[in-house]
């Protein structure tokens, strides 16, 4: 079963010319199913590239999906048009009654600030507490997931000397883990960030699932309350690495290219993408274990 998107949400046309399967929402109504129930919030400025990134992963699932995106309340978005919000999203005060088989909180473009100078960051706290009674797995991405690390777990960051930005290769730690099914042992994954997780301060009731030798740690689980924490960017699409490259030149930030990223280190040549497969792993994996430990009452989750 295909995921049911709004039929004019502007990823719909994306997705359907790559060939994923894509609902309308009269079929769906016309399924004798439950599809599963999936939340984003998504708190990236460019939130229409955003949501194509994650719509493109989740519905590539046999599954039926319904998802809802989802802002921060009071939180002004600058880069995406307020028409766009209104019509495709929901605040968290308007979803924060309801129940979801699974949740992903992306990550944020503030790795410069404290956790506890974020503007928003009392919703998010709030948000992450709701998490573990309204939503039966959840998936924190990137700064997402540093945040939940750190609320959650009293887990330390520190910035690095130089930002981690590429391609890096990655290992798999776990390769029992129900997330890893069928994985390599040695692969590639983006990553965009300037600050890495002391793993010394990482409680050891939490299991690392994926790390580099090059740049730390990438995907841990809390088991016990169904948490993921992935922090690199296996959504990316092929471009997004070379596009933060070229608008912070422009911004005259000082930047070398993505180390992996362009053949032959030649930036005028199209990226390529090294890690679609494990991207879709990592998500049909997480999807398929939700549909078999979830309730099928929605409203005994948490319970």
């Amino acid at each position: 079963m295909p995921i049911r998107i709004p039929n004019d949400l502007p990823a719909r046309k994306v997705l359907e010319a790559e060939g994923v399967m894509v609902m309308d929402e009269d079929r769906a109504a016309r399924q004798d199913i439950r599809p599963l129930q999936i939340g984003l919030l998504n708190l990236m400025p460019n939130k229409e590239r955003t949501e194509t990134q994650f719509t493109r992963l989740i519905g590539a699932t046999p599954l039926q999906v319904d998802l809802t995106l989802v802002r921060i309340t009071e939180h002004q978005s600058k880069n995406t048009p307020q028409t766009h919000l209104e019509s495709f999203y929901k605040t968290w005060d308007e979803v924060k009654h309801r129940k979801f088989d699974g949740f992903i909180i992306t990550g944020a473009p503030i790795a410069h600030l404290e956790f506890e100078d974020v503007g928003y960051w009392d919703e998010m706290k709030e948000i992450m507490d709701w998490t573990r009674t309204n939503a039966h797995t959840t998936m924190f991405v990137c700064w997402g997931a540093q945040a939940a690390l750190h609320y959650f777990h009293n887990v330390q960051r520190f910035r690095r000397p130089k930002k981690a930005f590429g391609v890096y290769r990655h290992q798999a730690a776990a390769t029992a883990s129900k997330y890893l099914l069928g994985f390599s042992d040695d692969f590639a994954i983006p990553v965009s960030r300037i600050n890495d997780i002391d793993e010394a301060s990482v409680p050891k009731d939490l299991e690392i699932l994926v790390s580099s030798s090059e740049v730390g740690l990438c995907l841990l689980d809390d088991a016990q309350n169904r948490q993921l924490f992935m922090l690199n960017h296996l959504e990316y699409d092929h471009r997004s690495l070379a596009e933060e490259y070229l608008r912070d030149k422009e911004a005259g930030v000082d930047i070398q290219p993505p180390i992996n990223t362009f053949p032959n280190d030649d930036v005028t040549k199209e990226p390529l993408n090294r890690w679609r497969s494990h991207a879709y792993l990592l998500f049909g994996n997480w999807i398929n274990q939700m549909y078999q430990t979830t309730e099928y009452d929605l409203e005994n989750i948490g319970k």
